[in-house]
């Protein structure tokens, strides 16, 4: 029985938040960026800096004047406070720092050093940057989100009275305690929404709780003026003194709206993200990095899980997620072989092509042309071919006359066998 395909995509989606990637879609920010972006538009954040050096964030943490204050490494992946750093320093997070030197301290041994997290992978992440900020005291910590929902059909608001830990344990333990609001993307907010959700979030005091409203109207502006695919806060905190502070943000955006956004856009770090991922891009290549060994070279998504499924069925693993496109031209087929060849741990290809918009005799040149000036001749690891559809014909008679060592797949069945064969011996 072939495997359910939606299983593949959730653990490509799963890969790619072990090993920190940037989804495909979404631009995320740094925290300290988000919160510049969110304050833009009213969002309270907690006072403070970011620094690039151990000096920088000494001269932050001194005109913060504090003796109670927060160092955190600037890496795109989850579970930084529990992280360790390769040089041995433990924690990418560190609360309640009484002074200037100790920040200065801290930040010597996280920038320019690799955090390993839950999310990183054994490779880690790059801290290039660390924010010092103000400690916030709390009273009491909830939690606020604003996402794009395909089942309500637009943007659903996710609170809780309760917060500091991640919704999904929020969720387990009490499903009562989540508070979902859809919200008319045409017409916003409205009128007493934010006020009835802020409500709902039972804060201890008036105060906090319309602080609490405006908070969430300032997010919400946040959200769609910069065509947000999500915005959360966890803690979102009330100080003993009824202040409402958003502790800790993280901020999606859309890359389809990026021509919207360009300032946004600008501030994409490149150095969180899978070197692979960002020369993909560079062609228009839909590219998810696995840790399998049989590279995947098909267009259309569908076609994409179809074989990555029959992959696994055959006892292989799929090193990637490789989507050509229905407006495919050689050198992109080109550009895909030079990333996959640039990947060592694949140790065979399957290239599986069903042309309907696409011409075969386009991949095939591309197959040919790689060969020439990714190889040098013919490929190193084992190169299954199975072309279907438009100019079939062609494709193959220039794949038979080329040259090039490969073997030919009948069927996508046969193809896939074919590979893992390959693989095996």
């Amino acid at each position: 029985m072939i495997l359910n395909a939606s299983r593949i995509i959730h653990r490509q989606v799963l890969t790619r938040s072990v090993i920190g990637q940037v989804p495909v879609r979404f631009l995320n920010l740094h925290e300290y960026q988000s919160a510049e972006v969110m304050r833009k538009f009213g969002v309270n954040t907690p006072k403070g800096g970011v620094a690039h050096t151990p000096e920088e964030a000494e001269q932050v943490a001194k005109s913060l004047s504090s003796d109670n204050m927060v160092i955190k490494a600037q890496v795109l992946a989850g579970g930084r406070g529990l992280g360790t750093f390769k040089n041995g320093f433990k924690g990418g997070v560190h609360v309640g720092v009484k002074t200037a030197g100790e920040i200065k301290d801290m930040a010597s041994k996280m920038l320019g050093q690799l955090l390993v997290t839950k999310q990183t992978g054994a490779a880690g992440r790059i801290c290039n940057t660390v924010a010092v900020v103000q400690t916030i005291q709390t009273k009491s910590e909830k939690y606020f989100a604003i996402l794009m929902d395909r089942s309500y059909g637009g943007p659903v608001i996710v609170a809780s009275a309760k917060g500091g830990v991640t919704i999904e344990d929020i969720a387990a333990a009490d499903p009562s305690a989540i508070i979902k609001e859809p919200v008319d993307i045409d017409t916003g907010l409205k009128p007493g929404q934010a006020e009835a959700i802020a409500k709902k979030m039972n804060f201890s005091c008036e105060k906090a709780t319309n602080m609490a409203a405006n908070q969430i109207k300032a997010l919400y502006d946040t959200f769609i003026k910069c065509d947000c695919t999500m915005v959360e806060v966890n803690p979102f905190t009330e100080t003993p003194d009824g202040e409402i502070v958003c502790v800790d943000a993280k901020v999606n955006f859309d890359d389809n709206a990026e021509f919207r956004q360009k300032d946004i856009h600008a501030r994409r770090d490149i150095t969180q993200e899978d070197p692979l991922d960002v020369e993909a891009a560079k062609f228009d290549l839909n590219f998810i990095n696995l840790d399998g060994n049989i590279a995947c070279l098909v267009n259309g998504a569908g076609l994409a899980m179809a074989t990555m499924d029959i992959i696994k069925l055959h006892g292989g693993s799929p090193a990637n997620f490789l989507d050509l496109g229905g407006s495919v031209k050689t050198p992109q087929v080109v550009a895909a072989f030079r990333i996959l060849n640039s990947d060592p741990k694949v140790q065979g290809i399957l290239v599986n092509i069903f042309g309907g918009i696409v011409n075969c005799a386009t991949v095939a040149q591309g197959i040919v042309d790689a060969a020439k000036e990714v190889w040098g001749g013919s490929p190193k690891v084992p190169l299954v071919v199975r072309l279907q559809g438009n100019n079939v014909e062609g494709a193959m008679e220039l794949m038979k006359n080329s040259g090039i060592k490969c073997i030919l797949g009948e069927d996508l069945d046969d193809a896939a066998t074919k590979v893992v064969a390959a693989v095996s011996k």
